[in-house]
């Protein structure tokens, strides 16, 4: 029987996830893909066909993604080439305005949900020649912005512990990598209720294909963090250059 390359997605039914599900499974690799979405998971595995490991499970505790772990890794002998942590939330609007709750569930899926997912999956990655992990961050990361506080303090989470690992999991074999980029075309942007004033300012540019194809890049490829766009590079660019003088610009940009 032929080896097949592994990945696990988070948050694969829908957006982003489901765009890397579809291009990893188009190229020969073997998806096991994780939702809380039954029914959207449902759809994907009839589009994919034999290259899936449906996997309905949650982030949100580490006996979820212990379990989401143990079920990709099944198949493949307790190993696994690349985890993808994709699942994530987005508020927007004015802190203080944000019920608690939606507050709370977003700190449980983009902070805890990328935790547990890295922390149960490290054996099976460490098991594996030349592993990855690819992180979903995000140009929120680049400075605190207004209208996506929380979100913006998540995505800096992300990207610090991805740096962070990079350089301790190096020993292990396992590098890890961050995807940072500005509003993409998913259904979380799309579809929100409250829209902050940036999303209309910078537009919703980024299409899914393309932050996939900077996955399949990521899982192939050494670099940490992986920008995408223009947005996404002038962003960085622009605060590297000002530091904390950039607030001005992000007053501006927001609508503040």
């Amino acid at each position: 029987m032929t080896y097949k390359k592994t990945i696990l997605i988070s948050g694969a039914a829908s957006g982003i996830g489901r765009k890397t599900a579809l291009l990893f499974a188009s190229r020969g690799w073997q998806v096991a893909a994780a939702d809380i979405n039954v029914a959207a998971l449902n759809s994907l595995v009839a589009e994919l066909g034999g290259n899936v490991i449906p996997i309905a499970g949650d982030v949100r505790s580490r006996d979820g993604a212990t379990d989401i772990v143990q079920a990709a890794t099944a198949q493949s002998d307790g190993k696994l080439d690349c985890l993808f942590n994709c699942a994530g939330l987005l508020e927007m609007g004015p802190h203080v305005e944000i019920p608690v709750d939606r507050v709370d569930r977003l700190i449980d899926v983009n902070i805890k949900g990328v935790t547990y997912c890295i922390d149960a999956a490290f054996a099976a990655l460490a098991a594996t020649p030349n592993a990855h992990i690819i992180n979903m961050s995000s140009t929120s990361a680049e400075y605190g912005t207004p209208d996506h506080a929380m979100y913006s303090a998540s995505k800096f989470f992300v990207r610090g512990l991805t740096e962070a690992l990079n350089i301790e999991f190096e020993r292990h074999g396992i590098q890890v990598s961050a995807i940072l980029v500005a509003y993409v075309q998913t259904p979380m942007v799309n579809g929100a209720q409250t829209k902050a004033a940036a999303v209309e300012k910078l537009g919703v540019k980024v299409k899914p294909q393309d932050v996939a194809e900077t996955v399949w890049k990521a899982a192939h490829g050494n670099k940490v963090l992986w920008r995408i766009g223009f947005d996404a590079t002038a962003l960085n660019i622009t605060v590297r250059l000002l530091g904390s003088s950039v607030r001005g610009i992000y007053k501006k940009l927001c609508g503040y």
